[in-house]
């Protein structure tokens, strides 16, 4: 692959079909505006009371962009549909801290974790946190874990009201600690599942020590007025696939007279992430990405792969964004909730009642069973908790074989 090929994802191709020509009839434009209106898809636009931000279609499927007014800011919701057969059931996507629904499960686009759900007969629901449409001087202090998990219920209360069709809860990263969060209150029948992807409940030993040491740096920050962080991402790897030879500003490790080329340093970032120093890096076993990184004796002549998910998909991930902002109340009680600190964090893991499908990355959060380990001792039986080896923290999405190595353990 050329390194220096930089991805861009665009819209994705309208398609049509039509009847075959012995069975064609016309259709009144009224009555056609009608059925169209009462798709499930178009029946959750009017619940949540939004219009179609944008809307796309493909083979077999319709996808609306949705924006709820609403305060402090809108929330962007993404519902994704089979067109060739009602959904049996909603899976409702919840993305890591710093994505949105585009970024984190509809890319790439042709293959991605949200059209694997829909060919399960799933609607899809993406339910993008609320700091993706913000500003930064939007962001207070109050936009915790409890703010992230007030949006999201009042989405799927909306969607539940409008389809009652059982529903699972999927997310990834922090979107998973989000969708088990959700389910430690939902007491409804028609929860059947949540998939968490990746992600950390409670530490024990001494990283659970450093959880809370985490989240009272995080509290002092919060503190002194700094109410949040931009992962860096969409930057770093544009850089990389523009112009990947070019100097980064980052001193390389063997020698800090030189510096990173642009691609290696993303590569670096992407598989290293646990080296790095910033103040949740720490929680990765290796990286964001399963590769190989060796130092040369100059810049250029650094060796550097990833494994599973190429850069460019990366960059249409990066570049599907929207804000990129991590509010830093929420990252605040992540790490309560990794410290077991459920006094600045109320977690019920016992409050779980429905089937539980955990898949960590081996490289990513690790074999880390605990959060698991509290459900069952809840009196929950159906938890299954597994680490899928050799992929970092993305890849379980993002990987260009997820469809065969992760995607079947999360719909089992």
């Amino acid at each position: 692959m050329d390194r220096r090929t930089l991805l861009t994802t665009g819209a994705a191709a309208v398609a049509s079909s039509a009847l075959p020509a012995a069975t064609a009839r016309a259709v009144p434009p009224a009555a056609a505006a009608a059925a169209a209106a009462d798709t499930p898809a178009h029946r959750v636009a009017r619940a949540l009371g939004a219009d179609p931000a944008r809307a796309s279609h493909g083979d077999g499927w319709t996808h609306l962009r949705l924006t709820l007014p609403g305060s402090p800011v809108p929330l962007g919701v993404d519902v994704l549909a089979d067109t060739r057969r009602p959904p049996r059931g909603i899976a409702h996507l919840l993305p890591g801290g710093g994505l949105n629904f585009a970024a984190n499960f509809f890319t790439p686009r042709a293959r991605n974790l949200a059209h694997h759900l829909r060919a399960q007969d799933l609607l899809v629901v993406g339910i993008s946190p609320r700091e993706d449409l913000a500003q930064p001087a939007d962001l207070t202090a109050s936009w915790g874990q409890a703010a992230h998990k007030a949006d999201a219920a009042a989405v799927i209360a909306a969607v539940d009201g409008a389809l009652r069709l059982p529903y699972r809860l999927v997310g990834h990263s922090a979107g998973a600690a989000l969708a088990l969060d959700l389910a430690s209150t939902d007491g409804s029948a028609r929860l059947r599942r949540v998939v968490a992807i990746d992600t950390t409940g409670p530490y024990t030993g001494e990283r659970q020590a450093r959880a809370a040491r985490t989240r009272d740096v995080i509290q002092a920050r919060i503190d002194a007025g700094v109410l949040y962080g931009d992962t860096g991402l969409q930057g770093l790897v544009s850089r990389a696939l523009t112009d990947p030879d070019g100097a980064s500003s980052v001193p390389r490790p063997p020698d800090p007279a030189t510096r990173f080329t642009n691609a290696a340093l993303a590569h670096f970032a992407l598989t290293r992430t646990s080296s790095l120093p910033g103040d949740t890096d720490w929680i990765y076993r290796q990286g964001h990405s399963a590769g190989a990184f060796a130092f040369g004796a100059t810049p250029l002549d650094d060796r550097f792969s990833l494994t599973h998910t190429p850069l460019t998909t990366w960059g249409a991930a990066t570049q599907a964004l929207g804000s990129g902002l991590v509010p830093h109340a929420l990252l605040r009680d992540l790490a309560a909730i990794w410290a077991g600190d459920t006094t600045t964090y109320p977690f019920d893991w016992s409050g779980i009642r429905t089937e539980v499908v955990w898949v960590n990355a081996a490289l990513g959060r690790g074999d880390e069973p605990h959060g698991a380990e509290l459900i069952r001792a809840g009196g929950n039986r159906r938890v299954t908790f597994r680490v899928v080896p050799g992929h970092g923290h993305a890849d379980p999405v993002w990987s260009g074989t997820a469809d065969r190595d992760v995607w079947p353990h999360l719909t089992p």
